[in-house]
């Protein structure tokens, strides 16, 4: 009691010492913080300062000239502009539900398989995905769906189909970006369900044995009902970042499905690194980030009101 007594008067009368001082006392603390500190300052603030080119005509070959609001005219008038921009909430929010029920039944069967030792292989397993690069990945379903030698095709051709060019045809390609992500990322979106699910009261599942459940009957009424608190959450964290869409795209797009893949983040890369259009580019990259705070105060308030806690 004397021991917990005097670290309290230790810590109150440390807290009111001069800054100063405390500074001093945790300087390593702040040495250790120093190089993240940095890296956001150069990599994130920094660059803060070209949002000042979406008012400019600027290219490499040129001096920037304020332009006023002419690139954000441009924009708006630009039909590709907002092809993208529907491009990028159709296909993200069909990729965050296709997510989020994929994770949710994959956990569910990982919680009901009956060794423990199998059930940490399985994991390990589907979680190894993850850590493919996208390069990699887009490789590798080129390769499995490639119209001349891919395996997919082959298996058509066997049954007397034609070979379809799955990532050149744009009715193919969508349900080919869903499969491919849902490949990679599912296996990793079941971690924090998982850990939902470890932490149930198992005794509720002795009860509705007792009553004559059967396995479907518990998880539709008991496991589902109670992870919805963790469902809801996923899904708001997950709704601020609708427009975060590029890598994925980028490397399983081309020219014959523009219609369909062009997402904002595409969209601007072409504007900024093909065409050298500089003050267009952060004119439509600073759109996008606009929509994408508007979004994420939007998820901080549902969060608010439905856990009683911000995500922010």
């Amino acid at each position: 009691m004397g021991k917990t007594k005097s670290k309290e008067t230790k810590y109150v009368h440390h807290s009111n010492l001069p800054l100063r001082t405390r500074i001093y006392h945790n300087r390593w603390f702040y040495v250790m913080f120093l190089p993240v500190f940095v890296s956001m300052v150069v990599f994130s603030y920094l660059p803060m300062v070209g949002v000042l080119y979406s008012f400019t005509e600027y290219t490499p070959f040129t001096d920037p000239v304020f332009i006023g609001l002419e690139n954000f005219r441009t924009l708006f008038s630009s039909p590709a502009f907002w092809r993208a921009f529907k491009n990028t909430l159709q296909i993200s929010f069909i990729n965050m539900v296709l997510g989020l029920v994929s994770s949710v039944g994959l956990a569910l069967l990982i919680d009901e398989l009956p060794s423990v030792r199998f059930r940490k292989v399985t994991q390990t397993i589907v979680y190894i995905p993850h850590f493919i690069s996208w390069v990699v990945v887009a490789s590798i379903f080129t390769m499995f769906l490639s119209p001349k030698s891919g395996i997919i095709n082959q298996v058509i051709s066997m049954f007397g189909g034609e070979p379809i060019y799955f990532l050149a045809n744009e009715p193919w390609w969508r349900p080919v970006f869903y499969v491919v992500n849902r490949w990679k990322e599912t296996g990793w979106g079941t971690i924090i369900f998982i850990a939902a699910l470890a932490g149930m009261d198992q005794e509720m599942y002795e009860a509705a044995r007792i009553d004559g459940a059967s396995r479907i009957q518990s998880i539709w009424y008991i496991t589902l009902p109670a992870i919805s608190g963790t469902i809801l959450v996923v899904f708001i964290l997950n709704l601020a970042k609708v427009l975060n869409l590029f890598d994925s795209v980028w490397v399983l797009q081309n020219s014959m499905v523009l219609g369909v893949s062009d997402v904002l983040g595409t969209f601007v890369y072409r504007l900024g690194i093909t065409s050298a259009d500089y003050g267009l580019s952060t004119a439509a990259g600073l759109f996008k980030s606009i929509i994408s705070v508007i979004l994420v105060t939007i998820a901080n308030r549902a969060s608010k009101k439905i856990n009683g806690e911000g995500i922010l």
